[in-house]
């Protein structure tokens, strides 16, 4: 009962979303902060999960071109990670996500771009461009560089197009990561808490496109490692109440 009752919610919350947020970017079309504004409008949707979330932010980042990535766990992001885009932040999502009804308008309309997982030359073409409008464009990028949802399987492997593209536009890579949701069920009042938090700046100017891999898996370890200490915050939290 209280699974239906959160999806009667969720659902017409979720086209309200999408409905104004697509006249939103319609009227300041295609402008690189739309998606921030949006992700944020999603973000304040947690407290329909039952869920409270924590969302930490690192003020030594500030504003500047940089290409964020995150932990891409499963539907939740939508309502926990979604809340940590920046402004003038876009980000680089699948060409099939234009066909999802009322969401795949927003996600063309507010400013994001459309990739080819399908054809290897096109999506390598893609991160070209995408380093050229950091640079062009000042913005930043927002991707998930796991390249699909790990759904309580961990941190997967990460691919390396977001990381071609920091070293092509001389940008930094932010990670940021979000405690697990894995437990989250909509039939149960509370779900806990999350913690989303915005790392430390890594410096890409060492690596070249011979060393990419060697970036990624850098990348990777550092998330998994500060991943592994908010669990463990969060579980000893539990343990103290």
């Amino acid at each position: 009962m209280l699974a239906l009752l959160r999806f009667l919610l969720l659902f017409p919350a979720v086209i309200l979303i999408c409905v104004l947020g697509s006249l939103y970017s319609f009227i300041r079309f295609r402008n690189p902060s739309n998606v921030g504004v949006v992700s944020r409008w999603f973000g304040r949707l947690y407290p329909l999960f039952g869920l409270k979330v924590e969302h930490r932010f690192n003020a030594k980042n500030g504003l500047k071109p940089a290409i964020y990535i995150g932990n891409h766990q499963n539907n939740y992001d939508m309502v926990t990670i979604s809340y940590m885009v920046r402004p003038r932040t876009v980000s680089v999502g699948k060409k099939s996500l234009m066909w999802i009804p009322f969401f795949g308008l927003l996600y063309w309309a507010s400013g994001n771009i459309f990739i080819d997982r399908g054809n290897r030359s096109k999506a390598h073409s893609t991160m070209n461009k995408v380093a050229e409008r950091i640079q062009q464009d000042n913005i930043s990028i927002w991707m998930f560089p796991e390249g699909t949802r790990s759904r309580g399987r961990g941190l997967l492997p990460f691919k390396t197009g977001a990381f071609h593209a920091a070293i092509a536009a001389g940008v930094p890579i932010v990670p940021v990561v979000c405690t697990s949701t894995l437990n989250v069920r909509l039939n149960r009042w509370n779900n806990g808490k999350v913690i989303c938090e915005e790392l430390e700046p890594i410096d890409v100017s060492q690596y070249s496109r011979e060393t990419v891999r060697e970036l990624a898996e850098h990348c990777h370890a550092v998330m998994q490692k500060r991943i592994d200490e908010l669990n463990a915050e969060i579980a000893e939290h539990l343990t103290k109440k």
